[in-house]
């Protein structure tokens, strides 16, 4: 019975000895545990451009000196680019590009697929990542072609690293369960970091879609 009253200051003075062990450790250790699992890595595929068309911004919906709008669903998508710890990385270049609503790329030669281009379809876009890690593009809704299902390429480029390459897919396509490049991905927790919903824009145009894919550089 007399023993009792110490057992709780033993066990108060091996917690205090475990905190201040835990402090010693290099941030970067103690941090370990609460860092984000980076976005899966992906094909760049045959079809990025051979060349950038003179309109190669943000809004691949919009053409320069194109009265109409690209064929297809607006959609918005936007996130941020971060590291492993959560820190935003900004000015980093990011990059899109997608088939149009036809199923054909641009600026590039992938055949006829008995499809004529739109024309009104930038194919490919880029921007720079602000403060705050963030960036935003509007498109289309991407479209399936034979042997893959909808699908946005996306590149990082953050000065002084490797460029990193990875492919957004569609919550809720029934061809994410057969294609192949998406099923490369054999974690299936890794496989779903891809895969976003597309919601509507409240007050926005018709139709409208949004999406938000964050990218975790590993």
């Amino acid at each position: 019975m007399m023993d009792h009253p110490i057992f709780p200051r033993r066990r108060v003075l091996a917690a205090s000895i475990a905190g201040a062990a835990m402090l010693s450790l290099p941030a970067a250790l103690r941090g370990l545990a609460a860092t984000l699992a980076p976005t899966p890595a992906q094909t760049e595929g045959p079809f990025y451009p051979l060349n950038y068309p003179a309109d190669s911004d943000n809004d691949l919906v919009h053409v320069a000196g194109h009265a109409e709008a690209a064929k297809g669903t607006v959609t918005r998508i936007a996130g941020r680019v971060l590291d492993r710890d959560g820190r935003p990385m900004a000015g980093a270049r990011v990059e899109i590009w997608q088939c149009d609503a036809n199923g054909r790329y641009h600026n590039v030669r992938d055949g006829d697929a008995g499809q004529p281009r739109d024309d009104n379809f930038q194919g490919f876009g880029q921007t720079v990542t602000d403060g705050g890690g963030g960036y935003n593009f509007l498109t289309i809704r991407p479209v399936p072609y034979p042997g893959r299902t909808p699908h946005i390429h996306f590149a990082v480029v953050m000065p002084g690293q490797r460029r990193f390459v990875t492919q957004m897919y569609v919550a809720g396509e029934p061809q994410n369960e057969r294609d192949a490049i998406l099923l490369g991905v054999r974690d299936p927790a890794a496989r779903a970091r891809l895969i976003v919903p597309l919601q509507p824009i409240p007050n926005g145009a018709q139709n409208a879609l949004a999406a938000e894919f964050d990218i975790v550089l590993g």
